[in-house]
């Protein structure tokens, strides 16, 4: 793979466009940003959970102020792979004039990497698998292909968020959100079907990256960009070279904020946060600074943002070092497993930490376990009664309930599952909490 031709400012649903000579505040990739930031898929992650329960009395992370900050640490760590780049090969810009965006470009790939999530975080995609796997979507099996089911078992954001981003929903702009090619392959972890996927020790394949609705569409994508076919699956793809930094940018954010988090609701104390954070500043002074701070939520502050500017340079530098092996799809790793082996071992104990004390606290499995009975209870309605032949009064009641952008243009059973699913995981928490209260008949809607 080539820079030149992975990065391309070709627009999706716009390809004969020609590129025009008119000064512009933005660039093509900093319009892609833009698109996101106004968007309503973007705004409805306000109210989707990261990982503990929302709104409270203490301010946590939801899924609009993590893509906020994972779009912050993705942009320095384009930045900082073109400076040392360009450091090293003066002439970069003449050779590879938008290598000088990949900043922008990583940016909006990270502000839309949660953009397909469902509601109720993880267990929100976990609930929408089992309806098909252990519910009342079982029967539907035998109406789809191997390859649809597939998709339907393995409920996938990342794959659901390049649909948002190019399917031409009912009354929408055809061409979707008309993003860049590079900008939509850079948010694809995992360039694969989901019948290909789930390959453990493949990068590229541990889970996928597109519906089969999406497949012709990722083609298009992979083809003009130059990916290299997957040896092992002539079907998919090797990743674009920046999802490496989107995916650090991800993981640097997550790992150290859900600390900072837990540290809010006093799921951890400041001396555990201190001694998991701590080693990853490489700051010597930071001792007296973190002494001279009264405020336990300050010296907290200060700890994470130390931590994560020590993640960020690692990360880059494991990028720039690294360029040839992702250019020809051999790095078998994420960069943060290829930091330094103690930044790597103390990531771990960090991981190890979290999911016994964070992710496994009671207010997080609660809204889980709550999670599973909102989605579930949505599809059992939503479902059957879309994909009906024959309506019942009642089930033109809930077909009415579905908003005409969702409504399938083709008439197969696939298309129409898809077409539920697309409007069910778009919710937010408290929509999908407020409908399913008010269809199971616990609460009765106002006439206001």
């Amino acid at each position: 793979m080539q820079w030149k031709q992975l990065l391309s400012a070709k627009r999706w649903g716009y390809e004969a466009r020609e590129m025009n000579d008119q000064i512009d505040a933005r660039s093509e990739f900093q319009r892609d940003y833009d698109r996101l930031i106004f968007s309503s898929p973007f705004r409805r992650l306000q109210n989707k959970t990261q990982v503990f329960p929302l709104p409270g009395s203490v301010f946590v992370h939801n899924r609009l102020t993590h893509s906020l900050e994972v779009a912050s640490v993705g942009r320095s760590l384009g930045r900082l792979f073109y400076m040392m780049t360009k450091k090293n090969n003066p002439n970069i810009d003449i050779e590879v004039p938008f290598l000088q965006e990949v900043g922008n470009i990583v940016s909006a790939a990270c502000l839309s990497h949660d953009l397909g999530n469902p509601a109720f975080g993880h267990s929100g995609e976990a609930a929408i698998s089992s309806y098909f796997t252990d519910g009342a979507g079982l029967h539907f099996k035998e109406q789809v292909t191997e390859a649809q089911w597939a998709d339907l078992t393995h409920f996938e954001g990342n794959a659901n968020a390049l649909r948002i981003l190019t399917h031409p929903f009912n009354g929408k702009d055809d061409k979707g959100f008309a993003l860049t090619y590079t900008s939509l392959a850079a948010i694809v972890k995992y360039p694969c079907r989901a019948i290909d996927g789930h390959v453990k020790g493949n990068h590229h394949r541990k889970k996928y990256g597109f519906f089969e609705g999406e497949k012709p569409i990722f083609d298009k994508i992979a083809i003009e960009l130059g990916l290299k076919t997957d040896p092992e699956n002539p079907d998919g793809y090797l990743r674009h070279p920046l999802v490496y930094l989107v995916e650090a940018a991800d993981d640097i954010c997550y790992n150290i904020i859900d600390l900072e988090d837990a540290h809010h609701l006093r799921i951890l104390s400041y001396s555990e946060v201190e001694a998991l954070l701590l080693p990853l500043c490489g700051d010597a002074n930071l001792r007296e600074r973190l002494d001279g701070l009264a405020d336990e939520g300050s010296r907290v502050s200060l700890l994470r943002a130390k931590a994560i500017n020590t993640l960020i340079h690692g990360c880059a530098k494991v990028f720039t070092d690294h360029q040839a092996q992702l250019l020809a799809g051999t790095f078998q790793s994420s960069l943060m497993d290829a930091l330094d082996q103690p930044l790597v071992d103390q990531m771990k104990r960090i991981e190890k930490l979290s999911i016994k004390r964070i992710y496994n606290a009671p207010n997080v499995v609660q809204i889980e376990i709550a999670g599973f009975k909102v989605m579930n209870a949505l599809l059992g309605e939503f479902l059957p009664a879309y994909l009906k032949t024959n309506k019942t009064k009642f089930d033109e009641k809930v077909v009415a309930m579905i908003p005409e952008q969702f409504h399938a243009a083709s008439d197969d059973v696939y298309s129409k599952i898809r077409s539920v699913l697309d409007f069910v995981s778009g919710m937010t928490d408290v929509y999908a909490v407020d409908l399913y209260r008010k269809i199971q008949g616990i609460t009765i809607p106002s006439l206001d």
